[in-house]
């Protein structure tokens, strides 16, 4: 048995999977994954829970197996959210120092980040993570500990990532239900990011897409920290759905079809091919066209690749992505993926791996355990920088307490 004080599990309840990682920190700080328990994911559209019951059922499966193959008794999980009501947004603070020898303090700190996140959120909605970029100090930009300096203004650029409070409450008292507590709550995007980038290619600014059944989340990091992110409603399961609905054929049928014939891209070898269909008798149904089915691929994920080299182009960032596109989820297994995310960001792409973790080479080298991976990731850092004030990314607990109902 592993000591449980150092063991921390990231949980991800996603539209195609429920996936738990089960990671354990040594006295130095590095990360051993440990244990993998993952199950079929029953009640999830979009990446929002649409049936409770069928949610904790396939959850607790999928706790027993990451618990068997750890060996310990997982207690509290860090929790990974997605779903199209997700926003991130840039926001600056200001804040006046008023001590009479202007020398900044960190409770000026500390007001400076409280007024960049007193913004017009809808009334319905609550802050997730917030990601401290810059300050400034009046007009010295670049500043990155304004503590001990002299100066009479105090700036802070912020990202912050805000959700629906009540959609995000479900899924948080649904993990509840089956004893576990949250230790903190992040927008899956940011785990990724953290599963997959090094500090090189953060500072060199890195676009990272995660594919998933339901969702498809994204974030842009520059100069090593976070700029942009966003959700698409618009995930693996789409794709399936359009050849069901282009081919004629029923969705079980469709799915198989994608695994075995799709790609991203319409090959040579697709021109003229068809493929039988039977019955379970094994008499013909119909004929579908290869060609045509690769199309209807190509075009569903050409789209969602626009889309957010779109959203990248607004956020003024398409220039500074010099480390290139990092790909994951399960939908980046795709065939043809990369060369297709090629022609529309004109930049390098890269599969993506989890980096600075060792362990599971099951867990490592799998794109749809990106997540849960950085989920552990996340908690480790957070473990490291109790002791001192986390500047790299704060949660919901520590920005909105009352969203984690207490044990």
């Amino acid at each position: 048995m592993f000591d449980d004080s150092n063991i921390i599990a990231g949980l991800e309840i996603g539209t195609s999977k429920i996936c738990i990682v089960v990671g354990e920190q040594n006295a130095d700080g590095a990360l051993n994954i440990i244990g993998l328990g993952q199950a079929r994911s029953r009640g999830v559209r979009k990446g929002e829970i649409c049936n409770t019951e069928q949610v904790e059922e396939d959850l607790r499966a999928a706790i027993f197996e990451a618990e068997q193959m750890a060996d310990v008794e997982i207690r509290s999980v860090y929790l990974g959210v997605s779903g199209g009501h997700i926003r991130g947004f840039n926001n600056r603070g200001v804040h006046p120092v008023v001590s009479a020898d202007r020398e900044i303090s960190q409770d000026d700190v500390d007001d400076v980040v409280k007024n960049a996140k007193a913004i017009n959120l809808p009334a319905e909605n609550t802050i997730i993570n917030h990601v401290r970029q810059h300050f400034y100090v009046d007009g010295q930009d670049g500043v990155t500990n304004p503590v001990g300096m002299l100066g009479a203004r105090l700036e802070v650029d912020m990202h912050v990532i805000h959700g629906h409070a009540n959609r995000l409450q479900n899924v948080i008292r649904l993990v509840r239900a089956t004893s576990l507590t949250v230790d903190d709550v992040v927008f899956n995007g940011v785990a990724t990011s953290l599963a997959l980038l090094t500090n090189e290619q953060k500072e060199l600014g890195a676009l990272v897409i995660d594919i998933g059944g339901g969702t498809t989340e994204f974030v842009a990091y520059s100069d090593g920290i976070i700029r942009h992110s966003g959700v698409l409603a618009v995930g693996g399961d789409h794709v399936s759905n359009d050849l069901a609905y282009g081919l004629k054929v029923p969705l079980s049928r469709a799915e198989k079809l994608k695994l075995e014939h799709g790609t991203a891209i319409p090959t040579e070898a697709g021109r003229g091919q068809t493929i039988s269909i039977t019955n379970e008798l094994g008499l013909e149904l119909k004929r579908i066209n290869v060609e045509h089915l690769q199309k209807i691929m190509s075009l569903r994920l050409e789209e969602i690749f626009q889309l957010i080299a779109q959203d990248l182009e607004q956020a003024g960032l398409t220039d500074y992505m010099r480390a290139g596109v990092f790909l994951c989820g399960g939908g980046s297994r795709v065939r043809g993926l990369v060369p297709l995310a090629e022609n529309v960001f004109q930049m390098n792409v890269t599969p993506g791996h989890a980096c600075a973790v060792s362990g599971l080479t099951a867990a490592l080298d799998q794109p749809e355990f990106a997540a849960a991976i950085g989920l552990v990731k996340y908690g480790s850092l957070r473990n490291r920088s109790r002791s001192a004030r986390p500047s790299f990314v704060t949660g919901i607990k520590g920005v909105f307490g009352k969203l984690l109902p207490r044990n």
